[in-house]
């Protein structure tokens, strides 16, 4: 039989390696790598239930056919309980072992094919790839890695655009939850009519278009997390019926006459604030207690000026990466000053969208200036101090920085640098000392271009 089976298979296209029992099969799945064992269940030795405990315990554990005379459903249950994949029964035919074979193979390519997708996932919302150079967002993440193993419900606050999403998955992903579900809705975009279904599911009949069952997000969610995008938008009488599944871990879907359980962590995101929606009673305040075990706060992106060159370059990155073929852009140093300069009222989403089309609109491999938009070109008066109040930036600070700024819009000439500042010379070059003590990126001849190094 063992030959016969050795001879079918290597016909339909199988590498196969025999053994002639359970102990040297054991041998060679330690030793090679293995995608299935079909095996006996009375061997001398070791049995097939033993094979299977043995091989159950291996790394990247193959799948197991097991082959047996005794067809009972006892022997069948017990060897897929301790970890078989499918069983045959003898007699068999030789076609319907090949299927067998075919859809245990398929079935294990797809299990590792999830996995690689899992470990993607997971590194790509792992922490050290959000970008975070700024200290506020440095804070933010020490935050997030402090919490991701919890089970508290977490708020997370900021002006749209500011990757509210983005923290919310990386708690999921960085959590002991990692491999279940993680499941985001934006409740803003559901139809009010709608949410309670969307939330907590349906049974067939419980309003006129209810025509079958359907499982509601939170039950799909159940073991993961999920995410409830602009959590102020929903409507007084079901943000009663969202406490309850907080407060009891259960929940009716619409129709039902009984409760179902849930484990579901939530995590629940706004930019509105939900404060003063609890002043004019918008906003239940048993509820927002129990979304705010955890507040998570995202500074706007014009309050972390730091970052909006590492995230110009990542987000750059990307869109590269999907040209045909991929190209490798840059930000040439005008490009990089009006970034820096531009107020980012749609936060990091709307940088995204600017290098997009910049990409779009890019002659060659670098963006510059004209491959910006008109309204991120023309620098509003209230932008640089709109910036330097985001920053925090103290008198001193700020003077140093517009005396840098205008003295390399001037090439690095201290005359017309001086004049442009009100500022006779002699006053100009003491300051320069002082911030070349202090450790200025500036550093220039008399009246020329820079020569100890470059603004960085």
């Amino acid at each position: 039989m063992r030959e016969l089976l050795v001879e079918e298979l290597g016909d339909a296209g199988y590498r196969v390696r025999a053994a002639p029992g359970g102990a040297q099969g054991l041998e060679v799945a330690r030793s090679e790598r293995v995608d299935l064992i079909i095996t006996d269940l009375r061997m001398p030795e070791i049995d097939g239930f033993d094979l299977i405990r043995d091989v159950g315990a291996l790394p990247d554990p193959p799948h197991i056919v097991m082959i047996t005379a005794f067809g009972s459903i006892e022997t069948a249950i017990k060897a897929v309980k301790l970890g078989a994949y499918d069983y045959i029964t003898k007699p068999f035919e030789l076609d319907e072992l090949l299927l067998r074979v075919g859809k245990t193979l398929s079935e294990r390519t797809l299990r590792r094919q999830v996995a690689r997708l899992q470990r993607e996932v997971e590194r790509q919302y792992g922490f050290e790839n959000v970008i975070a150079r700024s200290e506020a967002m440095k804070e933010v993440l020490g935050l997030v890695a402090r919490i991701a193993g919890s089970t508290a419900s977490v708020l997370i606050t900021g002006e749209s655009g500011t990757g509210k999403e983005l923290i919310a998955r990386s708690i999921h992903y960085n959590s002991p939850r990692a491999r279940q579900p993680f499941v985001a809705v934006n409740l803003a975009a559901v139809p009010e009519t709608l949410i309670e279904s969307e939330l907590f599911g349906h049974k067939r009949g419980a309003f006129t278009d209810a025509r079958t069952d359907r499982i509601g997000l939170f039950a799909e969610a159940d073991g993961g997390s999920i995410f409830l995008d602009e959590i102020g938008e929903l409507a007084l009488p079901l943000q009663a019926k969202l406490l309850r599944v907080l407060q009891e871990h259960e929940l009716r879907p619409l129709g039902a006459t009984k409760t179902q359980r849930v484990d579901v962590r939530v995590i629940a995101a706004t930019n509105r604030n939900l404060e003063t929606m609890l002043a004019d009673g918008s906003f239940r305040e048993d509820l927002y207690y129990r979304l705010n075990v955890i507040g998570v706060d995202l500074p706007p992106l014009r309050g972390r000026p730091e970052d909006i060159i590492p995230l110009a370059e990542h987000f750059l990155a990307g869109v590269g990466g999907k040209q045909a073929p991929p190209r490798r852009f840059t930000i040439a140093p005008d490009a990089q000053q009006i970034l820096l300069g531009y107020g980012w009222p749609g936060n990091v989403r709307e940088l995204h969208n600017v290098l997009e089309r910049g990409v779009a609109l890019a002659r060659g491999e670098e963006i510059r200036a004209d491959d910006l938009p008109g309204h991120v070109r023309e620098r509003k008066p209230g932008d640089f101090l709109a910036a330097a109040v985001a920053r925090r930036m103290t008198m001193a600070d700020l003077e140093r920085e517009y005396i840098e700024r205008v003295l390399e819009d001037e090439g690095g000439n201290k005359t017309r640098a001086a004049q442009r500042l009100g500022l006779d010379r002699k006053t100009l070059y003491r300051k320069l000392e002082e911030y070349a003590r202090q450790g200025s990126p500036v550093a220039t001849d008399d009246d020329g271009g820079p020569s100890g190094g470059s603004r960085g």
